[in-house]
């Protein structure tokens, strides 16, 4: 599945819709479902002293002060590290952030929205050379909710979410954590204003996402390929000279000149989804710089892209049955029936004649097999948007239109209403294949096929052929896993969800043991959705809060319902 693994709403659909997904998610050890054994009662915290950081700032970590073998890098120069931000009210989003999130909404009590460029090096082993800019937005701190601690630095995920355009959309369930923070977010490298990497034209993003993606012959399977090599040069072409620099691990070392320019001394973070695979690099090139941290909904950093694509096609087929169950509990309002497995078959057979011909719906456009399976996903990052699952299936079973379907797959493929595209999905695949060292061809991919569609019929196929995506890129990837062990670091919250499709519950278990010792503290929800901190889980509010507003880290496996 080619998603992303950012939290971003869609505006048709609604500040619920979600979009998000993991390549390199899995899953580990843990009780029967998965879960690790609690050893607190359910929402139970212990209070320890906070690591809170100090007010002055530090330098950025690199040369000899922050010297490592995956951080040998030379030091900024003062024209990087003594900038000031000149802070202004934000524009609203561009095409390229997603327009259709609309101009922030106004802040409680007056306050504005602001925004500011952060200039950093284009590669870090030149940092006298040339360098671009990251678009930065903040909520300033909210009078009268305690003493100042800094900023709170947001990334919602992706990679490919601007931090920019959803931040102000999710405003309202971090209010109260502005009572001690400047709220603040970004958009990474290769994001949105931030040298945003858009790899083709409007129109041939369409064709794109609306091609076949599951392949039934060779001569599919060589179309397949050539569409992969045609937005690979699209990439070259468009963006070369970015490309071999939009790694996480370059992000990361944006985010600490980020961090010393904003005046803190530690960096305090909540990272979401992808943004927890960002923290565990950052937390592992600068451990000692790690102030209170939240990784929510929390990717595997262990999975290699075949792993961590396995695993996050279990995670959908395990939220398509549970959204299936609470279907057939509305009895015949059910548009695929009252018994689940039949209405997974159903589902199969509705991709299968989509396959063989496309659907129309309201705007003209056809629902296609690949657009179809999208939405399917889309809908399922939260359950507050199941309901749109079932009026979009009921449509397209009963009255032969896809329009809800498209719609919701538009929202997953970062297509704004009027017809343009962010640059959601295109900097996705460009920082994923800037990671990612692995390439996989038709051998390696069909040679797995079986192994994705015994998980799900329904998300195997397109999920094992996703793994095209990096096939002819043209710059060789960074890793072959993520290193994030942070021996020293201040402690990390790891809240996992037992539903979350997009970033399987086990990956939370095995970024704790990849932190080391002492390190990560696990919190479970046991609930639906991807990203547990915005279901609106009081429990869990009440876990994360009492960390970062006070400093109170709970106890390891304190278990959220």
């Amino acid at each position: 599945m080619r998603h992303s693994r950012s939290l971003r709403p869609g505006a048709a659909l609604a500040a619920a819709l979600i979009v998000a997904a993991a390549v390199t998610s899995g899953c580990g050890s843990g009780g029967p479902d998965g879960t690790r054994k609690s050893t607190a009662r359910s929402g139970e915290t212990s209070s320890s002293p906070s690591r809170s950081a100090s007010r002055s700032p530090s330098p950025p970590a690199t040369g000899s002060a922050g010297r490592t073998a995956e951080n040998d890098t030379p030091p900024l120069p003062e024209s990087l590290t003594g900038q000031q931000p000149h802070w202004s009210p934000c524009p609203p989003p561009n095409a390229a952030q997603g327009s259709d999130t609309g101009s922030p909404s106004p802040l409680p009590g007056d306050a504005r929205w602001e925004c500011a460029e952060l200039r950093v090096p284009l590669d870090y082993s030149k940092p006298e050379g040339r360098t671009i800019g990251i678009e930065m937005i903040r909520a300033p701190e909210r009078k009268g909710g305690g003493k100042r601690i800094g900023s709170l630095l947001f990334n919602f995920g992706g990679p490919g979410g601007s931090g920019v355009a959803t931040l102000p959309a999710f405003a309202e369930d971090y209010e109260k954590l502005r009572g001690r923070y400047d709220l603040v977010s970004f958009d990474p490298r290769g994001v949105g204003r931030s040298e945003g990497v858009k790899c083709l034209s409007d129109g041939r993003l369409d064709a794109y996402f609306a091609a076949d993606w599951t392949p039934d012959t060779d001569a599919e399977e060589r179309r397949l390929f050539a569409r992969q090599k045609s937005f690979a040069k699209g990439c070259e072409k468009r963006a070369g000279a970015l490309l071999p620099h939009l790694t996480t691990r370059n992000t990361a070392r944006d985010m600490d000149l980020m961090r010393h320019v904003l005046g803190d001394r530690k960096l305090h973070y909540f990272g979401i989804s992808y943004g927890t695979e960002l923290g565990g690099v950052y937390a592992h090139l600068y451990p000692q710089r790690v102030g209170r941290a939240v990784f929510d909904a929390v990717v595997d950093p262990t999975t290699t892209p075949v792993q961590g694509s396995l695993s996050q096609t279990s995670g959908f087929q395990l939220a398509l049955d549970n959204f299936l169950k609470h279907c057939a509990e509305t009895g015949e309002e059910c548009p695929v029936g009252e018994d689940p497995a039949k209405a997974g078959q159903r589902i199969t057979d509705l991709l299968a004649d989509l396959d063989a011909e496309p659907m129309p719906t309201d705007s003209g456009r056809k629902l296609t097999e690949s657009l179809a399976e999208g939405g399917i996903a889309q809908a399922l990052y939260a359950k507050e948007t199941w309901e749109l699952l079932t009026q979009g299936l009921e449509e397209a079973l009963v009255d032969s239109d896809g329009s809800t379907l498209l719609l919701l797959a538009d929202a997953l493929n970062g297509r704004n209403q009027d017809g343009t595209y962010s640059t959601l999905q295109s900097a996705l695949t460009a920082i994923n294949c800037a990671d990612n060292k692995q390439r996989y061809g038709k051998r390696e991919i069909t040679s797995r096929l079986p192994a994705f569609t015994d998980q799900s019929p329904v998300f195997g196929p397109m999920s094992a052929w996703g793994l095209a995506s990096c096939h002819d890129w043209p710059v060789r990837g960074d890793w072959a896993t993520p290193k994030v062990r942070a021996p020293g670091s201040a402690p990390i919250l790891l809240v996992g969800t037992t539903g979350d499709p997009a970033t399987p519950y086990g990956g939370t278990r095995a970024m704790d043991k990849e932190l080391g010792k002492d390190v990560g503290v696990e919190v479970t929800y046991r609930g639906e959705g991807h990203g547990a901190y915005n279901s609106g889980n009081s429990c869990v509010r009440k876990v994360v809060d009492g960390y970062l507003l006070r400093g109170r880290v709970p106890q390891d496996g304190t278990d959220c319902r």
